[in-house]
C-alpha cells in the first residue's frame, strides 16, 4: 500500500511544476539539462560571528523536483558552484548554486525529498 502522504505530496509536485514553474538550464561543468522551476526566495538566519543573528535574503532560490537533475547517469543532488540559467524574454540571467553561512546550498522543500529547494546567487546578466 502506497504511503497517502507521499502520494499526496507526489501530486502537489507536479501541480507546482505544471502550473507554477518556467524551464532553466541546470548546468555542471559542461553538462547541462533543461528543468522545470518554481521561483523564490528564503530568508535565512545566519550567525553574525558576534553572538547575535542576522537576516539575509538569498538572491533566488529554485524549486526543481529532484529527479530532474539529471546528466543521464541518475539524479544528481545539486553542488556548491553548479549554475543555473534562467531567460526571460531577452535576458539571460545566470545563477550559480551558493551556500549561505553555514547552510547547505541546498534543501528539501518537503519530507520526502520530491522538490528541492535550491539556494543560488545571481553572477551573470546579459541580453541576447
Amino acid at each position: 500500500m502506497a504511503d497517502l502522504l507521499q502520494s499526496g505530496q507526489d501530486w502537489l509536485a507536479g501541480k507546482l511544476k505544471a502550473h507554477a514553474s518556467r524551464e532553466v538550464l541546470y548546468l555542471r561543468g559542461a553538462s547541462q539539462v533543461a528543468v522545470s522551476a518554481t521561483i523564490g526566495r528564503t530568508l535565512l538566519k545566519l550567525d553574525d560571528g558576534y553572538g547575535g543573528i542576522r537576516m539575509e535574503w538569498t538572491d533566488r532560490d529554485y524549486l526543481i523536483q529532484a529527479v530532474e537533475i539529471d546528466f543521464g547517469a541518475g539524479p544528481v543532488a545539486p553542488e556548491r558552484g553548479d549554475r543555473i540559467q534562467d531567460t526571460v524574454g531577452s535576458i539571460v540571467s545566470t545563477y550559480e548554486v551558493a551556500a549561505y553561512g553555514g547552510e547547505p546550498p541546498f534543501r528539501p522543500s518537503d519530507p520526502f525529498g520530491i522538490v528541492l529547494r535550491i539556494h543560488s546567487k545571481r553572477i551573470k546578466q546579459e541580453s541576447v
